[in-house]
């Protein structure tokens, strides 16, 4: 008998979970199905517990702020409730599509159009900005050191207003500009009046100048100096110029230049020499190499016997032997004798004393007349 009652109440416990596993399995997808419905109703109720819950919104359109009281919950919503616009080219601080929530604050700029003029183009842009410099940054245009923008940077933008740009450029070029030598001229006796010689050659220097350029938008507008130095220096040219009366042959018939009166005497003159440098000698060895008492000794090329206020040695090139001349603060003079130093505008003037003759050096600078073979005499 215990047998069989182990075996009934097996039998009765394994049809009471199939039943059960059999419920569950066929009411599973219900009891999803109901869960999946409850949810979205408590969805939606929130939803509709939210969207029609007045929020207070902070608008603010190109700088004026307003707040709005809505049931709206999406921004796109919103704008239109509020009649506001969004164009292609304004600025929104959240996209559209956003869900607003209380005391949040939409910041909108509308975009105005400008005509910008800036690397040769000219073209319709569209900005938020509200001034010309904070439109060039918004806009991404550069501006050189030197660039130049009208209106000024700080003026304020309205739309349609216009911004040139003006890019200016400098260059900096070295140019060598030559300098021009002067040309000096200088008296020289030993050349014949009228001539002139080179002396040292001219050379031009070299100037070495910094010049400035100024391009606007590509076009040179102006150009400076803003440095020089001098490379090299110019040399002058150096001229002599002849002083000296040329040599003239002169004979008795040569005619007087003019009359003119010395010390009281009255004479005409056949030439006059300028600057004629003088000098003195003696008869002594010291000044002919002849000691007295040799052969010759005392007299000159002429013949005649060597005369202190009469004698001088002349070059006869210039001055004719046996000739009277008047020297300037001397007297008159007659060329009687002639010298191995004696060249050109050049006066040896005879003294006894070889002392004095030492002590009278060179002398420069007389003006001697040329007379004739005849002395002058007083009238």
């Amino acid at each position: 008998m215990g047998s069989i009652s182990i075996m009934e109440t097996h039998v009765k416990r394994s049809s009471s979970m199939s039943f059960a596993l059999r419920w569950k399995h066929e009411n599973m997808r219900l009891i999803l199905s109901l869960a999946v419905i409850s949810i979205a109703m408590t969805f939606m109720f929130l939803v509709l517990l939210y969207g029609t819950a007045t929020k207070s919104v902070s608008v603010v359109v190109n700088g004026q702020e307003t707040v709005v009281h809505t049931k709206q919950w999406v921004l796109q919503r919103l704008l239109d409730e509020q009649a506001i616009k969004i164009g292609e080219h304004d600025q929104i601080s959240a996209a559209l599509n956003t869900q607003i929530k209380g005391g949040e604050k939409i910041v909108i700029d509308h975009a105005s159009p400008i005509q910008l003029t800036a690397d040769g183009k000219t073209t319709t842009v569209y900005t938020t900005a509200r001034t010309v410099e904070s439109a060039l940054q918004d806009l991404n245009i550069a501006l050189g050191e030197s660039d130049r923008v009208t209106p000024e940077p700080t003026a304020s933008l309205q739309s349609g207003d216009e911004i040139k740009v003006v890019r200016v450029t400098k260059e900096t070029e070295e140019i060598k500009e030559p300098i021009a030598y002067a040309t000096e001229k200088k008296s020289d006796a030993s050349i014949l009046k009228g001539k002139e010689q080179i002396v040292q050659e001219g050379k031009e220097g070299v100037k070495l100048k910094k010049k400035e350029k100024t391009y606007e938008d590509g076009v040179l507008v102006s150009e400076a100096v803003v440095g020089e130095e001098v490379q090299s220096a110019s040399v002058n040219k150096v001229v002599a110029v002849g002083t000296k009366n040329p040599v003239v042959a002169l004979s008795a018939s040569s005619p007087s230049v003019e009359e003119i009166s010395k010390n009281g005497v009255k004479f005409g003159y056949k030439q006059i020499l300028n600057n004629v440098k003088l000098t003195a000698y003696s008869a002594g060895a010291e000044s002919t190499g002849k000691a007295e008492g040799a052969p010759g000794f005392g007299k000159t090329y002429t013949g005649t016997t060597v005369t202190e206020g009469r004698t001088i040695a002349v070059d006869p090139k210039v001055i004719p032997l046996g000739w009277w001349v008047y020297i300037d603060g001397i007297g008159f003079r007659r060329a009687e004798d002639i010298g191995s130093g004696v060249k050109g505008q050049m006066i040896d003037v005879y003294y006894e004393d070889q002392g004095y003759a030492n002590r009278f050096g060179t002398k420069q600078g007389y003006t001697v007349y040329v007379v004739g073979p005849k002395k002058p005499t007083e009238n």
